[in-house]
């Protein structure tokens, strides 16, 4: 490095990852020049709001720019050059070629910048399916923001009721909740079986139905094959099963891939997930140039493996640790990531971290499962707000691998407990002896997180063990201690009904031979009779687990 010159620290792109490392740059290294190139018009904007600026929730646009080229300037002294595309990396000489298109149209001009720390943080780009190469007049992406101002003034300027939406993922049904409060006619069309594939098949399912009761036609494991147009517009969708959606509006959300053209035409290694290599410190297999953001691939907390990871806390903390290292040459390794994520839709939040039944059978990782159904806080304390809590964890030691939630109020908090957690390798045992703010306004006494940690000892113990809620009860010995009513309401067919306020008197009419799975609503009463029938001699009991709540849902999923 020549040291007539402080160190030059150059930023392709901004948003998260790019302004996260630009600012802990400076905070390291007061006399380093550091320079963001920004081919869009926005360096630094709030990505995850676009949704709610479409649907009026943010009324202010300018809300959504989190920092100007300006305040980068008089705040941190970082030159931000917007609409400068960086076009090509010359590892040699440390240096990348420029192109400046001004946004008034004149001619563009090239130039050469040298650099001695280059981070990138190229992001991703929305997937474009077949059926949109060419995007109709009223097709959008929901990922800029231009993006956003393209539809929005399509909205404004058009008459529409009736929009579609392609791809359930979060910006997905993001969209969806968005477009209803506009007061549009809204179908989802998602390709896999279920929406939010980060879920489990029946959480995702909770999530599809309450879509469906606010009047969103949800149709999963539907592809779209075609989009038919008039005047340029697209008016119907046409799907692989034949079925034909009209619309006046089009969202494709159908997913997003890194960014790494600029990384592989450097020659810098590519990951078999397609994201950037880079080590712990954000380096990439040039240590002089890093990558960050949704462009890179992750070490996964769990498995240890490479993945993507398009989020937007991985890219706040590969930033910060890549402008730190870059800066003074040092820094925190970036440690591995779980994927804690979070999503409203209408009236139920979802949120999911570390691992689910598919990724942990992937992986040929043994596990268990333990759901329970809990109440944001003290149920004698109004307004208190149902969800189902999902552990996921190893049968051997408890670890956890992995937590999901749906629910109203407080599924936040319970994701973050278990995220954080597994962080520090933590088990379920380590959950049950966690010491919990409580007051009845905001929690219980025993917290969610300390019952489905309990629930999970107790199968981990077999006292009782837990079967999954779309266990085959074929051949089984089946009691259900619900009351009548709520039996009439979620018939069992073939269950022997004893209420649980009779079960001391009458378990004696059970088979102790016979193996055993005790139901009920939730399963906190089953697990009072299977304990009961355990501790009398019966050799095989179970606890259905998450009860006949959640045992619906999986029926559900079968018809």
């Amino acid at each position: 490095m020549d040291s007539n010159h402080p160190l030059r620290i150059v930023i392709v792109g901004g948003v998260a990852g790019g302004a996260s490392a630009a600012t802990r740059a400076r905070r390291v290294n007061a006399d380093a020049e550091i320079t963001i190139f920004e081919k869009g018009p926005a360096v630094s904007f709030a990505n995850c709001g676009l949704p709610y600026h479409v649907g009026g929730e943010i009324a202010d646009r300018a809300k959504l720019l989190v920092a100007t080229p300006e305040l980068f300037w008089k705040r941190f002294r970082i030159a931000v050059k917007t609409h400068h595309e960086v076009v090509a990396i010359d590892r040699v000489t440390r240096s990348i070629r420029v192109v400046s298109r001004s946004a008034d149209g004149e001619a563009p001009s090239e130039s050469i910048i040298p650099y001695d720390r280059l981070i990138l943080a190229t992001g991703a780009e929305p997937v474009r399916p077949p059926f949109a190469r060419e995007m109709p007049k009223n097709a959008f992406h929901l990922w800029t923001l231009s993006d956003m101002d393209h539809l929005m003034a399509y909205i404004e300027a058009h008459p529409v009721k009736r929009a579609l939406v392609i791809g359930a993922g979060f910006v997905g049904v993001e969209v969806v909740e968005q477009f209803h409060r506009r007061g549009l006619h809204v179908d989802l069309v998602e390709r896999n079986p279920q929406v939010l594939t980060r879920l489990d098949p029946i959480f995702a399912k909770m999530v599809s139905q309450h879509m469906e009761s606010k009047g969103v036609r949800v149709l999963t494991g539907e592809s779209v094959s075609s989009l038919e147009t008039s005047d340029g517009k697209a008016t119907v969708a046409v799907l692989e099963s034949g079925k034909r959606v009209e619309t006046d509006l089009v969202v494709i959300g159908a997913g997003v891939r890194p960014r790494t053209s600029l990384a592989a035409g450097a020659e810098l290694a590519i990951g078999p997930m397609g994201g950037i290599v880079v080590n712990d410190f954000m380096q990439t297999s040039d240590p002089s140039i890093y990558a960050v953001g949704d462009a890179v691939e992750y070490t996964h907390a769990v498995t240890g493996t490479k993945g993507l990871n398009p989020l937007a806390g991985p890219a706040n903390r590969s930033g910060r640790i890549a402008g730190e290292h870059a800066g003074r040459g040092s820094s925190q390794p970036m440690g591995g990531v779980l994927g804690t994520s979070i999503v409203r839709v209408f009236d139920l939040t979802a949120a999911s971290t570390g691992l689910n039944e598919k990724q942990l059978t992937k992986s040929q990782t043994p596990f268990r499962t333990a759901i329970v159904q809990a109440a944001s806080h003290a149920n004698y304390f109004p307004g208190a707000q149902s969800m189902q809590l999902k552990l996921l964890y190893a049968p051997n030691d408890g670890r956890i691998l992995g937590g999901q939630a749906v629910g109203g109020e407080g599924v936040d908090k319970r994701i973050d407990v278990v995220a954080t957690a597994m962080a520090f390798q933590g088990t379920v045992y380590d959950l049950a002896r966690l010491d919990l703010a409580y007051a009845p306004p905001y929690g219980s006494a025993k917290d969610p997180i300390h019952m489905a940690a309990f629930t999970a000892i107790n199968d981990l113990s077999q006292l009782p063990k837990l079967v999954n809620p779309d266990v085959d009860l074929d051949g089984l010995q089946v009691i259900d201690v619900r009351t009548e009513r709520e039996r009439q309401q979620l018939p069992l067919p073939g269950a022997i009904a004893i209420e649980i306020d009779a079960f001391a008197e009458r378990w004696q009419e059970l088979d102790p031979m016979l193996p055993t799975v005790v139901v009920c609503h939730s399963g906190k009463r089953a697990h009072i009779g299977a304990s009961w029938l355990a501790s009398k001699g019966f050799r095989d009991v179970s606890n259905l687990t998450g009860g006949m709540s959640v045992r619906s849902v999986a029926m559900a999923l079968r018809s």
